[in-house]
């Protein structure tokens, strides 16, 4: 049976969140003996439209779409389309068996009313604006693609190949999707609860006590970095200071010192000689099989497999 998958788009969409998802679901024919999927693209009214890097692409009106799975793409500021647009996703997702976004075309199934009630994730640097946007969503910030029921959202540009990954295992099994991996030489494959890789470098919160404890935490990694320390720095209560610092980064200060650590253990483990418990101790962690599995929920490689492919690179 041959599934088809429409992919919604409109001006100025990300060029990569359709070419990666769309050449994932392509190969699978390739690698298979038969072509499990038709691949189409909507817009709202169809026609030709540009992209991204200017490139124009022809496009069927999305009325017309009666398609097994739905694919929004993201791009710059969606939310800002027309209603209309929004009531033709809406329209056009009631009539697939599954729905999915990439990246910020989380905010077009948001706007929708497709995420009400819906825990869903999105690039990391748009997390926050969803959630303040549309407090009935449960934004899980921190992972790469999340799947609730038949509704599929997933983060920055790669992870809608992971997306499609994900997909292709479900619809043609572990072997095709596997084989598609490797045509597109990604991992095999990350998980969905992976974290997306530092979030939390490039953050600017609101306040100066959120400013003041994560610049904290990057000056102490090696220190005792409990919630009433914390919470010290930030001059709050404890039950404040949680509960601020959790809307400003969408963190618990819990995994935002674990994420720090880990990012400031990677860059030694790729870049140093250093014995990994040496580094486990360096960062906080203190003991490698804790550093071990902080990687492998923020990286999903341990440190011993990111050292390997940092050497093979440095040394092809």
């Amino acid at each position: 049976m041959t599934l088809s998958i429409g992919f919604f788009v409109y001006p100025n969409h990300q060029t990569l969140d359709l070419a990666g998802p769309m050449s994932a679901f392509g190969l699978a024919g390739r690698v298979g003996e038969t072509s499990p999927y038709e691949l189409h693209v909507f817009s709202e009214q169809g026609g030709r439209l540009e992209n991204s890097v200017g490139v124009e692409i022809t496009t069927r009106a999305l009325n017309e779409c009666s398609v097994d799975t739905l694919i929004v793409v993201g791009g710059g500021q969606p939310e800002k389309l027309p209603d209309s647009s929004f009531e033709a996703v809406k329209q056009a997702a009631y009539r697939a068996r599954r729905v999915a976004s990439v990246c910020t075309g989380a905010f077009i199934l948001a706007g929708a009313g497709l995420l009400s009630g819906r825990r869903a994730t999105t690039h990391w640097r748009g997390a926050l604006r969803l959630q303040q946007s549309y407090p009935d969503i449960h934004v899980e910030a921190d992972r790469i693609y999340v799947r609730d029921g038949h509704i599929w959202t997933s983060a920055g540009t790669s992870a809608g190949i992971d997306l499609a990954l994900a997909m292709i295992e479900e619809d043609c099994g572990h072997d095709i999707s596997q084989a598609v991996a490797r045509e597109l030489v990604v991992y095999y494959r990350r998980p969905g609860g992976q974290s997306q890789f530092s979030t939390l470098s490039d953050l600017e919160p609101d306040s100066d006590g959120t400013r003041l404890v994560l610049d904290y935490i990057r000056r102490h990694l090696d220190a005792s970095l409990t919630v009433d320390v914390l919470s010290s720095v930030a001059c709050q209560s404890p039950r404040q200071f949680t509960r601020i610092f959790k809307r400003e980064t969408g963190e618990t200060p819990a995994r935002a010192v674990e994420r720090l650590r880990a990012e400031a253990a990677r860059w030694r483990v790729e870049q140093t000689l250093k014995p990994v418990e040496t580094i486990a101790c360096l960062v906080g962690f203190n003991d490698p099989e804790r550093m071990r599995r902080a990687f492998l929920r923020c990286f999903g490689q341990t440190p011993q497999a990111l050292r390997r492919i940092a050497s093979d690179h440095r040394h092809p």
